[in-house]
């Protein structure tokens, strides 16, 4: 009896996923959602430290107008990023649903403050479409995608990009 081995050109050959399947499955996983104005965003909750109370910050000179200073965090100085300045959504209203969330991205703590925290919530990879791109508005480097949960729709933010060095103007220490 003789078998045949599938050939790339075969209808049943199986080769390598396409690289955005595998771009997509590493996005599946738990995701803290925060409101910025009216819309609600997702973040990966790996990079979220602890979620504090909105305090005003002491403010540095010659930082970007979106860095709204700096607070001492158990002994570490943590830049305080306003995302709605940092993402040009307009200025923010802080109210006692005002929060920042301190992340760790890529072992530098930087606070994020957001309007409000919503829940975590877990989003599989066939969850996150890809975001249309557009020429103003959210730069699309900082978006992974779009989800929708029920009547919302979450935009899931790359964090790591977002607030990165080079994005905030630190230097790398």
């Amino acid at each position: 009896m003789e078998t045949s081995t599938p050939t790339p050109s075969s209808p049943c050959a199986t080769g390598p996923k396409p690289a955005v399947s595998d771009r997509q499955s590493a996005l599946a996983g738990q995701y803290l959602t925060l409101r910025l104005g009216d819309e609600s965003y997702a973040i990966d909750i790996m990079r979220v430290q602890e979620i504090r109370s909105y305090e005003q910050p002491t403010k540095m000179v010659n930082s970007p107008s979106f860095i709204k200073g700096v607070v001492n965090l158990r002994g570490v100085i943590v830049p305080i990023v306003d995302l709605r300045l940092k993402l040009h959504i307009g200025e923010a209203d802080y109210t006692e649903f005002t929060v920042v969330i301190i992340l760790n991205i890529h072992g530098t703590v930087v606070g994020a403050v957001a309007d409000a925290v919503s829940d975590v919530v877990t989003l599989s990879a066939d969850m996150i479409k890809v975001a249309p791109q557009f020429d103003s508005g959210i730069e699309a480097r900082f978006v992974l995608g779009l989800a929708h949960l029920a009547e919302r729709t979450l935009i899931v933010m790359d964090m790591e990009t977002l607030l990165s060095h080079a994005e905030l103007g630190i230097s790398a220490k």
